[in-house]
């Protein structure tokens, strides 16, 4: 399992959005985390976890898959 940063931790904690994430199965925790660490510019980066808090916060989506 890919290491979730701790400024990633401490925003998901903020959104009380830690126990949807640990909810999800360890591969889409996993894709998620490499995911974001994979991006090279900050605005992809944040693009990309705003993407991911918004999939958690609504439930059911995946990478933009119901």
């Amino acid at each position: 399992m890919a290491k979730m940063p701790d400024s990633l931790r401490a925003e998901l904690e903020a959104a009380n959005l830690m126990p949807a994430f640990k909810q999800r199965p360890p591969y889409q925790r996993n894709d998620y985390l490499h995911w974001i660490a994979r991006a090279r510019h900050p605005e992809t980066r944040r693009k990309r976890i705003n993407q991911m808090i918004e999939e958690l916060t609504k439930g059911g989506i995946y990478m933009g898959m119901q």
